[in-house]
């Protein structure tokens, strides 16, 4: 039936493999205080081995004053102490290689926290002093410098806030984001020096990848013009001159055998593959992929372009059907637009859950079988959906900065359910957690699904183990009736997923390896449903 993904030997391990996301703050709680920590994690590490995954990517568990959910990095060398010590997150890195299982860390080079020493030390220096020359300071416009230096946009789909905040002094500084996260000045050798000194310590202490968080921002037009639209070069996303940076970047990775995953969010397939050649990052996430909507024609047509894009570079696909940012994929599934856009977001959007979690499995399916890499959102595998979160409790900046119409990405960030009947569904011993949990979280618990065969965490576990089947060898489609995805890969291993309102006639095959749902009383596959065959 195949060997575990994480018991599989390979050098370039990164190319197939299944990588879980861990959002620590939301994972276990170790200590009762209410908020996930390392220790939790750690005392998870069976879970996730038996879960078969191949490695764990933690968003940022760095010190922090969490005013955007740790990505507002005040120190790379220390954890936040809500989190742990960094000899608890040594021991973790060790633990978890012993088990099979790689680490993953975030770093967010585009800008650091506003209690970072470099930005507290340049709102000490006065104007024009070589501290704020790490940083995006300017004078600004109109006749007493009242107007920020240009018209930049938030990076915070919906926001109507600026880019710009003024000093006192009369100074502005740049931050995509939010005022607490100021962004940093790549022109600068200092930056990069720093930034490839950091990834050393990490590399240094037994970590196999680095994520990068909002990769193609980094550079900047030194003149920080106006926003043109459609103007090229854009004068702060995908600059040419950032390549230079990831070359460097590379070097430092491959004296660890180190691997890159990069957040790039590009329209332009090319421009996306360039990111991705042999001398810069290795992977970098499909956005394509997790924003499409549950359509035959649209999967088929985005899972073609991914794979055109990264093939002149010889660049694995990653695929991903959700992460902290975005809705759960229960509940995006369950809805009459199936698609993801931020700009879209609003409160109260009605959903089917039960048509959501049947589209969700066979989802995991699809993605499980394609050829590349494959991310899991902590949650994904209890077929966890979106929570409403009450508006007094909601901490995403998003929110806020869109003046209350985005209900911001705390819903998919909802403390993990493990024990049905244990205070806070198991998350924790003592404290109420830092999210609240709705009312129904506890039939979504680790405990209840363990054991059952039905249920979401047994059909990961299951595909998982499974997917080795698929090889490496690459996708061929195979003919399919209207609605119907249908492909091969290696030695006859097939995957067929039915989007159609009919059941769909399964091609032939010597035996069923796995199914999101039960066949008919005919043995066709119904309506969102998947199966895996071998031919």
């Amino acid at each position: 039936m195949g060997q575990p993904t994480h018991a599989r030997k390979q050098t370039d391990w990164w190319r197939s493999a299944v990588i879980y996301q861990v959002y620590v703050r939301s994972f276990a709680d170790g200590d009762g205080d209410g908020t996930g920590d390392l220790a939790g994690v750690r005392a998870k590490l069976p879970y996730l081995a038996e879960l078969g995954v191949d490695a764990l990517w933690f968003t940022p568990w760095y010190l922090s004053p969490m005013k955007d959910g740790g990505y507002d990095v005040a120190d790379y060398r220390a954890i936040d102490p809500a989190f742990g010590t960094l000899a608890e997150a040594e021991k973790l890195i060790s633990e978890a290689r012993e088990l099979g299982i790689r680490t993953i860390v975030d770093v967010v080079p585009n800008h650091v926290s506003d209690q970072h020493p470099w930005f507290r030390a340049a709102l000490a220096a006065p104007p024009g002093s070589p501290e704020r020359e790490l940083f995006h300071f300017r004078s600004g416009r109109g006749e007493r410098g009242e107007l920020p230096p240009n018209d930049w946009p938030s990076q915070f789909v919906g926001s109507t806030e600026p880019v710009w905040t003024r000093l006192p002094d009369g100074d502005w500084y740049l931050h995509l984001f939010t005022p607490e996260q100021p962004d940093l000045n790549w022109d600068h050798p200092a930056v990069r020096q720093e930034h490839e000194d950091i990834l050393r310590f990490w590399f240094e202490r037994g970590v196999a990848g680095v994520r990068i968080d909002s990769a193609a921002l980094l550079a900047k037009d030194p003149a920080l013009p106006d926003l043109v639209e459609g103007q090229d070069p854009h004068p702060f996303v995908d600059r040419d001159e950032l390549h230079d940076v990831y070359r460097s970047w590379r070097s430092v990775a491959d004296v660890h055998d180190g691997v890159f995953v990069g957040e790039v969010w590009l329209p332009d397939p090319e421009r996306f593959a360039r990111y991705l050649r042999p001398d810069e990052l290795h992977t970098a996430f499909n956005f394509s992929f997790l924003s499409c909507p549950w359509d035959a024609g649209r999967l088929r047509e985005s899972i073609d372009t991914t794979l055109a894009e990264h093939a002149p570079v010889g660049a694995p696909p990653t695929w991903v059907l959700c992460n902290h940012d975005v809705t759960r994929t229960v509940t995006r599934y369950g809805r009459a637009d199936t698609g993801f856009d931020f700009a879209a977001k609003a409160f109260g959007t009605p959903t089917d859950l039960a048509v959501g979690t049947r589209r969700a499995r066979a989802a995991a399916l699809l993605s499980l079988a394609l050829p590349g890499a494959v991310y899991v959102y902590q949650g994904e595998e209890l077929g966890l959906p979106e929570a409403d979160i009450p508006l007094d409790r909601i901490e995403d900046p998003m929110h806020f900065r869109s003046g209350g119409t985005d209900p911001g990405r705390d819903g998919c960030r909802v403390p993990l359910p493990w024990a049905a009947d244990a205070p806070y569904a198991g998350f924790g011993s003592c404290d109420e957690p830092w999210l609240p949990q709705p009312a129904g979280w506890p039939a979504y618990a680790v405990d209840r699904q363990q054991g059952d065969p039905f249920s979401m965490l047994t059909l990961y576990r299951e595909a998982i183990r499974l997917r080795p089947a698929f090889g490496d060898a690459p996708l061929t489609w195979l003919p399919a009736p209207e609605g119907v995805l249908a492909f091969t890969r290696a030695d006859g291993a097939t995957c067929v997923v039915n989007l159609a309102a009919t059941p769909a006639e399964l091609p032939a095959h010597t035996e069923l390896l796995l199914s999101s749902g039960p066949l008919d009383e005919a043995g066709r596959l119904p309506q969102d449903t998947a199966a895996w065959l071998r031919a």
